[in-house]
């Protein structure tokens, strides 16, 4: 395997880790992300964007995927939209 697939793959396990939260209500939403199949069809930037929205703590990532909030980075948004529709 080349460097560049084990990056992808290690950027991947990342992804399924960061993706396991500490609140109930939004690590449902990101399993239904993982165990649906969707992270393996999001773009390179599309990951890049998930990845940054995973170091909000959960308690605001809650708060921005349920809509309570609005994420403070607009570039997030289309990220964000997608998460609120799973």
């Amino acid at each position: 395997m080349d460097d560049a697939a084990n990056d992808q793959l290690v950027n991947m396990g990342r992804l399924r880790w960061h993706c396991r939260r500490g609140l109930l209500e939004l690590d449902l939403v990101l399993q239904r992300v993982v165990e649906g199949g969707l992270l393996e069809e999001l773009s390179e930037q599309q990951r890049a964007e998930l990845f940054e929205l995973l170091h909000y703590d959960d308690i605001t990532l809650l708060a921005i995927v349920s809509g309570r909030e609005e994420c403070e980075e607009p570039r997030l948004k289309g990220m964000v939209d997608l998460l609120r529709a799973v």
